[in-house]
């Protein structure tokens, strides 16, 4: 918000510099986006002169003249070579001496021009420092001759930029920053004067003709609206002070009427309306909601496609105003407008917001509605503004004045103590200086009472302002009082505090490993909204639980459920890295899903993977992969997952995606698979997605993906520190070993077991490396319902090579117990 400072000192007397007003203005709680000076700068010899005659050069293709030119007790009549258009016999302008620097750092010396010796220059708005215009600046008034210029230019002004927060909109206003200023600086605050009180004067006729009623038929949006009856105006330019007012503040004049409206909304932060009363159609006034189908081309010159959860100000037949936001184009003043109905009301933030987000449509007035104003105020806002037309415009007031609905009477009072104030900010501050600091916000002091320690302070019960409805707790005043006191002066001291000796949450744990697992497989990790559309819900839940996570009252259409899934979210990622030419094959997200459990819709951690075929890859030779990823890499990273939230998944039993009744939402049937249940604490699905899904996505080529998710509370992952440990630089000594097991027997099942027995048979000796499967065989030599197993056992010493003879032994005694522990049979 651009705040004048010229402006500030109708109300407040302000001495300091522009320096100490910025810094008084961020210490108070704001920010200063930019300071910029208006008007001339301070110009050194450069003087008022008048044109005593003017000849022009002979032999030039542009027009250039020499004029002789007196400044009076500056240097007597000088020769100047000048080439504007209007540099007339007469007429008095500055005149930029030799020795004068313009603006731009130029130079002004005595030279020959032309042919003819030039004593100085003939100066326009723009050469020294002025908004630019046509030709020289002719000077108004005939100044005396040698005058200084900057005693005869309108002094400048100064304008800053100031971010204000959401919380203080009474600060948008230049009445609210000049409260804050003058509290800072100890000064008196004075308010405008207002003439008119909200009375008639005595004789006056009232006008039913221009408006004979109003009606409020939407309260909740509107809970006070108000309507003054103006007669006989006259529609024309503002006077100079009041459009220098404005155009400093970035606003353009437009007339009278309008520029008065704009003013009082920049002085008191309370936005309002003229109406041409003779455009109301019916003399009648109406807020409601629109209309389906109702249209408005608003003061932008656009039309404005309505719907009934906007407010609007009607007259008898149509809209015409868009209500807290923009008038329409044939509502409001013109040239030959004499009677008004000025409007002053208070809007609901939320109806407002809500409107300006649907048409894309922002006003000041409705950046003031949205943040909040002071409906208590209003009316001395109206009255004020009428003093201002009236006084600018002419007219008088006439009756009937309406007012629908009312502010609820303002009181709120906070009790806070001295002792309450001190023991929060940690250190003192006198309770003189505390109570000064209430009073120069002008907070009232209903009540002051001695406490249990009256050396220390005493206790007050404070009453509000009703600008200030940010404040509702003893808390806030604490923050009033350091605003005031300074935080520059809050005493330097050893800030100490408990260390606490705890783990993270589970939930961060479990998120931490499995992200460093899957970002340690190539995969990229993504971040999606936990908000996704209904569209795509529905791919991967039933329509009841659909039902059971849609949002009441969705922000936006595309937001509007919560996910049961992070599948979802992938595929948009995958889908936007393919339409832009990246070959992304690895992605992955950890996050919130929810999902039905015991009829209740349950918070859970999940985390995701997706594997993608590399599409649109060009390379010079092309070479088929050693490796393509399918159902058995999904499954296992899936159980790499579940390992680190303590699940062992090999030990899970698996089951179609889809099956028994069941269906595949969103898995490819026969080419997927899912383990556990929701209902037990965890749940995950992993496999090939669904092919007919991702075309209609416009995704190509095969997509594998896995996910696991699991009630916070069944986490159980260690959480041990990860230590390095020396490694063997001896060579290995292998072993093969194939079991004939039953067909239904898990391989992982098979190389737990070995794994124990092999570390049991070496003991202390040396150490069994690796397990790992190498082969499956079912056929001619294979009992029927039986299948052969083969694995591959590395065992390797620290400190030496191992010998043939030590592993076999090992490895003997590893058949023996197998023969004798379990069912299965050593394949020869």
């Amino acid at each position: 918000m651009k705040i004048s400072l010229n402006w500030l000192k109708d109300y407040v007397a302000l001495t300091a510099s522009n320096d100490e007003i910025s810094r008084a203005i961020t210490f108070l709680g704001f920010e200063v986006e930019g300071i910029a000076n208006t008007g001339a700068p301070k110009l050194d010899n450069v003087v008022v002169g008048e044109i005593l005659t003017r000849e022009k050069i002979p032999n030039l293709k542009k027009e250039i003249s020499l004029c002789t030119v007196d400044v009076g007790p500056a240097g007597g009549v000088k020769t100047i070579v000048c080439g504007a258009h209007n540099c007339d016999p007469g007429r008095r302008v500055p005149v930029a001496l030799p020795g004068a620097v313009l603006p731009g750092d130029f130079k002004i010396t005595q030279s020959k021009k032309y042919g003819h010796e030039s004593q100085g220059m003939l100066c326009g708005p723009d050469e020294i420092g002025l908004p630019a215009g046509h030709g020289l600046l002719i000077l108004e008034g005939s100044p005396a001759l040698g005058t200084p210029i900057n005693e005869v230019l309108p002094a400048g002004d100064t304008v800053f930029d100031i971010e204000i927060t959401p919380n203080r909109p009474d600060a948008l206003s230049h009445l609210g920053i000049a409260r804050e200023l003058a509290a800072w600086f100890k000064l008196p605050l004075t308010y405008p004067k207002q003439k008119f009180t909200g009375a008639l004067a005595d004789g006056v006729t009232p006008r039913p003709d221009l408006l004979k009623a109003v009606r409020v038929e939407s309260p909740e949006d509107c809970p006070l609206y108000t309507a003054h009856i103006i007669s006989g105006v006259k529609i024309g330019p503002s006077p100079a002070w009041l459009q220098a007012r404005l155009s400093a503040v970035g606003l353009r004049p437009i007339n009278n009427v309008v520029d008065v409206g704009n003013y009082v909304m920049l002085e008191t932060g309370q936005p309002l309306h003229a109406f041409d009363a003779r455009k109301l159609g019916g003399a009648e006034i109406v807020v409601r909601r629109a209309v389906i189908g109702e249209k408005l081309t608003t003061l932008d010159g656009k039309e404005r496609v309505l719907t009934p959860q906007m407010l609007v100000i009607a007259d008898a037949a149509k809209p015409v105003v868009i209500a807290g936001i923009m008038g329409g184009e044939n509502s409001g003043v013109s040239a030959d407008t004499t009677d008004l109905v000025l409007e002053c009301a208070y809007f609901k933030r939320q109806s407002v917001r809500a409107t300006s987000k649907r048409l894309g449509l922002a006003s000041d007035s409705s950046y003031r509605y949205e943040r909040g104003v002071d409906v208590h105020s209003s009316l001395e806002a109206a009255h004020r503004a009428i003093d201002l037309i009236i006084a600018t415009a002419g007219g008088h007031v006439t009756g009937p004045v309406y007012r629908v609905g009312s502010d609820v009477p303002w009181q709120r009072e906070i009790v806070v103590t001295h002792d309450y104030i001190t023991d929060k900010l940690g250190f003192n501050i006198p309770a003189e200086e505390m109570r000064a600091a209430f009073e120069a916000l002008e907070f009232t002091i209903n009540r002051e009472e001695p406490t249990e320690h009256p050396r220390r302070g005493p206790a007050w019960t404070l009453g509000i302002p009703s600008w200030r409805d940010d404040l509702d707790r003893p808390i806030d005043l604490v923050e009033e009082v350091l605003r005031l006191y300074g935080t520059e002066k809050i005493p330097a001291a050893v800030v100490s505090s408990p260390g606490l000796v705890t783990d993270d949450d589970p939930i961060v744990l479990f998120n931490r490993r499995v992200t460093d697992y899957l970002v340690g497989h190539d995969f990229h990790e993504c971040v999606n909204y936990t908000l996704r559309p209904a569209k795509e819900i529905a791919t991967w839940v039933s329509a009841t639980a659909a039902q059971e996570l849609a949002l009441a009252n969705p922000f936006v259409e595309d937001q509007s459920h919560l996910r049961p899934t992070l599948i979802g979210g992938l595929l948009d990622a995958l889908k936007l890295n393919q339409s832009r030419g990246v070959a992304v094959t690895r992605l992955c997200e950890t996050g919130r899903v929810f999902m039905e459990r015991h009829g209740q819709n349950v918070e859970c951690a999940a985390v995701a993977f997706l594997l993608a075929e590399p599409i649109g890859v060009r390379t010079w030779l092309k070479t088929e992969p050693s490796s393509t990823e399918d159902f058995y890499t999904a499954k296992h990273h899936v159980a790499a997952l579940a390992a680190a939230a303590g699940i062992d998944f090999a030990r899970q039993p698996l089951t179609p995606a889809a099956g028994n009744g069941h269906p595949a939402f969103g898995w490819q049937e026969g080419h997927s698979a899912a383990a556990g249940n929701i209902d037990h604490g965890w749940t995950a699905r992993f496999g090939l997605l669904n092919l007919a899904m991702l075309k209609s996505l416009g995704l190509e080529g095969k997509v594998y993906a896995g996910i696991f998710v699991i009630l916070p509370e069944k986490i159980t992952g260690e959480n041990t520190r990860r230590r390095y440990a020396d490694f063997s630089l001896q060579p290995a000594a292998l072993r093969d070993l194939a079991l004939v097991v039953d067909a239904a027997t898990s391989s992982a099942e098979v190389q737990k077991t070995l794994e124990k027995l092999a570390r049991a048979a070496t003991g202390t000796a040396f150490a069994l490396e690796s397990v790992s499967p190498f082969d499956v065989y079912t056929g001619p030599g294979v009992p029927e319902g039986k299948k052969s197993l083969a694995y591959s056992l590395v065992f390797r010493a620290p400190d030496r090579t191992l010998t043939d003879d030590e592993v076999n032994a090992v490895f003997q005694k590893v058949q023996d117990e197998i023969a004798s522990t379990t069912s299965w049979q050593i394949r020869k």
